[in-house]
């Protein structure tokens, strides 16, 4: 595979590092920094992704036809390479690319006019209900109920680990609507307003520090929503398994690697300023040691990301490959935030969460401890999740066991 940019490639990478000089202010930046998983509030991200959609960036792998920018597949690796450098906040996946990919392929011409359009602007915000209390890694077992009741679904049932219910509009939601056969076979995959009579969202508290209203993950409950089958229900009855599965390879095969790199850098202007035993830390032995394993990681990630990423261009599917993807990216951005831990040294240890509130909200007067520092234990903390979610890397080397050796 060549991976020399042409002329045109280079014309286009410098088009995205003025546009991002330029859009990402210093403001925004500060807000980035001062964020123990990249994403800023919903008001900071959604006018972020506006920026992107005005600019023609903010879905660079949707098809043409449903408002993508038709770029080519170095220019969306340039694309995603740049923003992820300059430590960007990364758009929010639940429309953009986990629902949005589903309606394309399976919903009907009246759910893709009304929801693509929307979700490409970033005019509404979603959530996924997928695991719940008992039906986590093992998600065929989930026993949300809709039961049809005239037009209507009935829904009883909650959701677990459901990121920034608090701020959705609407959800998309796997379902039981029947329990004939396997497990699998009675699911159904629905979209609904959060907005409807019988929700209710309970936050879940993480160690991570999170402000009142700002907690990432939540636990939602449904006791007889009713919702509207003609509306909700996205391809066939029972046959939401199969769109589940679809989705979870756009979940899981995202390019890790330019974000990989800029965590990494992070942790080498620490280790720069930060000493032991008298002089850098990045110069001692065993800490440049790390440093150069995990650059090793990124590298061999990065060339299995364009090659995967080519042929997806070429209109073949992910696969299993998005397993790998998963494992490999998640376990290595744990690996950096305990590198960045281990640099901050004292400095990261204890995390006083009132450190962490101070410098995201702002101060008045310079912080009294190095700005790296405020999120350095916060991100080891919020990233242990990486190898759960998704389905969890267990499950993942499971799938890659069975698809791809055969076992």
């Amino acid at each position: 595979m060549d991976l020399a940019f042409t002329p045109e490639d280079r014309a286009f990478q410098k088009e995205v590092r003025d546009w991002i000089a330029e859009n990402y202010t210093p403001d925004l930046r500060a807000k980035s920094a001062a964020s123990k998983n990249g994403y800023l509030d919903k008001e900071g991200q959604v006018a972020w992704q506006k920026k992107l959609y005005e600019k023609g960036w903010v879905a660079p792998n949707w098809p043409v036809e449903f408002g993508g920018p038709g770029l080519s597949a170095s220019e969306r690796y340039i694309l995603n390479m740049e923003l992820s450098s300059a430590g960007t906040p990364p758009v929010s996946p639940m429309g953009i690319s986990m629902v949005a990919p589903v309606i394309m392929a399976f919903g009907s011409d009246e759910q893709k006019k009304k929801y693509l359009p929307p979700i490409l602007r970033s005019d509404v915000w979603w959530c996924q209900g997928y695991s719940e209390p008992g039906a986590g890694s093992d998600l065929a077992s989930l026993q949300m109920s809709a039961v049809r009741d005239g037009d209507d679904y009935v829904l009883n049932g909650s959701k677990i680990w459901t990121t920034h219910a608090q701020w959705a509009d609407m959800i998309f939601c796997l379902v039981r609507t029947s329990r004939e056969g396997k497990h699998q076979e009675g699911i159904s995959f629905i979209i609904f307003p959060m907005t409807l009579p019988g929700i209710k969202i309970s936050p879940l508290p993480t160690l991570d520090g999170p402000a009142e209203g700002a907690q990432e993950i939540n636990q939602v409950f449904f006791e007889d929503v009713r919702v509207p089958i003609a509306e909700a229900l996205v391809g066939e009855e029972n046959k939401g398994w199969t769109y589940a599965k679809y989705l979870l390879q756009f979940e899981r095969g995202n390019a890790y690697a330019p974000g990989l790199r800029a965590m990494l850098n992070k942790a080498r202007k620490i280790a720069s300023v930060e000493e032991a035993d008298g002089e850098a830390l990045i110069r001692d032995t065993d800490f440049a040691r790390k440093m150069a394993q995990l650059e090793i990681k990124i590298d061999s990630l990065d060339a299995t990301e364009q090659r995967i990423f080519s042929a997806l261009s070429a209109g073949q599917a992910v696969g299993p490959e998005s397993s790998m993807l998963k494992c490999a990216g998640s376990e290595t951005q744990q690996a950096i935030t305990e590198l960045v831990v281990e640099a901050a040294g004292t400095y990261g240890a204890p995390f006083v969460r009132d450190n962490f509130a101070l410098a995201r909200e702002g101060a008045n007067a310079d912080l009294p401890f190095p700005s790296y520092s405020v999120t350095a234990v916060p991100s080891y903390l919020n990233y242990r999740k990486t190898s759960i979610y998704a389905g969890s890397n267990e499950i993942q080397r499971n799938i890659m066991a069975k698809m791809v050796l055969g076992l």
